[in-house]
């Protein structure tokens, strides 16, 4: 298949048609989610959701104490 256009809409569309008839519905799900950027900032909430934990804590996690 030719694309002739620059249009992002009509690419994408096609790109999806492409992969909707190559792998099918599951298929192309699984393949577009590899892709996903999520949302947030990953390091500042990991960094506020662990900022009372303490080495201590890790390795007594560690030896499941």
């Amino acid at each position: 298949m030719n694309v002739t256009t620059k249009d992002p809409n009509i690419i994408r569309k096609k790109g999806l048609e492409a992969l909707a008839k190559e792998l099918g519905p599951l298929g192309m799900t699984c393949f577009i989610r590899q892709f996903s950027t999520g949302e947030g900032n990953y390091t500042k909430e990991r960094e506020e959701i662990q900022k009372d934990v303490t080495i201590d804590d890790i390795i007594k996690q560690i030896n499941h104490e």
